[in-house]
């Protein structure tokens, strides 16, 4: 079966993600919607669409009635609600970015109108289908941990990746954008949930913006990297941009359009010092929960780290995992036996192949060979439990976390 998809967003995840791996799993791209002209043609000349396929503006997309099989959402933060539920209406299945909302009660809204739709949503959760986190999940279905009593889980963002993201990028100010543990780590929220296998019923959470701020800048430092004479600052933007593969994330980002590198940095946010920007969004940040059948669990979220990757613990009655996603390594204990299992997984591809998992997942359920990879109500369990570790974090409280 042939299945068509629509493009909302032609950013990095709409476009150079979910709408590759889209075409080269078999799918077409059948229209794109995004509000620059110069990233619309660049998009659709990949994909051989004309004018009449590109829209800068979504009203007169949906105008349309429904003309594709499914449609991609990957809007900023703040725009996926509205379009997720007019998509809804008529009735396609939706691929929605996470975090799908920025208030906790568009979630029920969400789940009522998937409800009343023939389509069907899922969220962008894509460390589930990654094969190191598939591997960890068969361990613990195997029972050779016993019963999972509890998780530690880390979230290491890596300092150049913070600065990019958080600090210059389109995540650096809470509102608009979603808060620093929703935005990045919805993803390890619902790891957890998964792991888990019950709902989470109560969080506790630490957190605060530490270092990017103009009072921790070294003498001397300029508004921006290209005119800066500190040397050896790790957040140097000519550093971090110039020293990477000109065709990947996180230097297409800046380039995207046909942007010179150059000019990015001289005259555009990720050019801007670390120190002298508008962020606000948290740096560290710690989350404690407690599920429903009684596992409880431990998530870190840092920037102060010198690798971008995830590692974690399972505890189990009879056992333990240990894993290290960059490096593709698991480590299961026996308290049985006192052996140690090692596992080499690989890990190539955007989030260790999660992204290319996901799709594939989505695309067989869109032709009808599977189900939805994770059922809404599931996914957005993982929301749930970041709204309610941001209260808690700005509240000093203990949160329940509602359904």
């Amino acid at each position: 079966m042939s299945v068509t998809v629509a493009i909302l967003g032609c950013g990095n995840r709409g476009a150079d993600v979910y709408a590759r791996h889209l075409a080269g799993q078999g799918a077409r791209v059948s229209h794109l919607v995004d509000p620059r002209p110069a990233r619309l043609r660049e998009v659709a000349a990949r994909h051989g669409l004309g004018p009449e396929a590109c829209f800068q503006g979504e009203a007169a997309f949906f105008a349309l009635g429904r003309v594709a099989d499914a449609l991609v959402i990957a809007t900023p933060d703040d725009a996926h609600v509205g379009p997720c539920l007019r998509a809804l209406e008529l009735g396609y299945d939706v691929l929605l970015e996470k975090p799908v909302c920025l208030e906790e009660r568009d979630l029920d809204v969400l789940l009522a109108a998937e409800g009343a739709s023939r389509g069907r949503v899922t969220v962008c959760h894509v460390l589930r289908g990654a094969p190191f986190f598939q591997a960890v999940r068969g361990v613990l279905d195997s029972g050779r941990l016993g019963r999972l009593v509890g998780i530690t889980h880390a979230e290491n963002v890596a300092y150049w990746h913070y600065a990019h993201s958080y600090v210059r990028g389109n995540w650096r100010a809470s509102p608009p954008a979603a808060p620093f543990v929703l935005a990045k780590a919805c993803h390890d929220l619902d790891l957890l949930r998964w792991f888990a296998g019950a709902s989470p019923v109560r969080v506790s959470s630490e957190g605060a913006l530490h270092h990017f701020r103009p009072e921790e800048a070294p003498p001397g430092a300029s508004e921006r990297c290209v005119t800066c004479p500190v040397p050896a600052c790790p957040y140097d933007a000519r550093v971090i941009y110039g020293t990477r593969d000109p065709a990947q994330w996180p230097v297409t980002v800046l380039t995207a359009g046909g942007v010179l590198l150059s000019d990015a940095l001289a005259g555009g946010p990720y050019g801007r010092c670390v120190y002298h920007a508008d962020n606000d969004v948290v740096s560290h940040q710690t989350v404690t929960a407690l599920f429903a059948n009684g596992v409880t669990a431990g998530l870190t979220v840092s920037a102060f780290t010198h690798n971008n990757t995830r590692t974690l613990r399972l505890l189990g009655t009879h056992g333990e995992v240990r894993g290290h996603m960059e490096r593709g390594e698991i480590e299961v204990h026996s308290f049985r036996t006192g052996e140690v299992e090692r596992l080499v997984v690989d890990v190539g591809g955007n989030h260790g192949g999660g992204d290319a998992a996901l799709v594939a997942g989505w695309l067989a359920s869109l032709r009808g060979e599977a189900g939805v990879p994770t059922p809404l109500a599931e996914s957005l369990d993982s929301h749930r439990l970041a709204f309610a570790a941001e209260r808690a974090r700005l509240r000093g409280t203990v949160e329940g976390v509602g359904r």
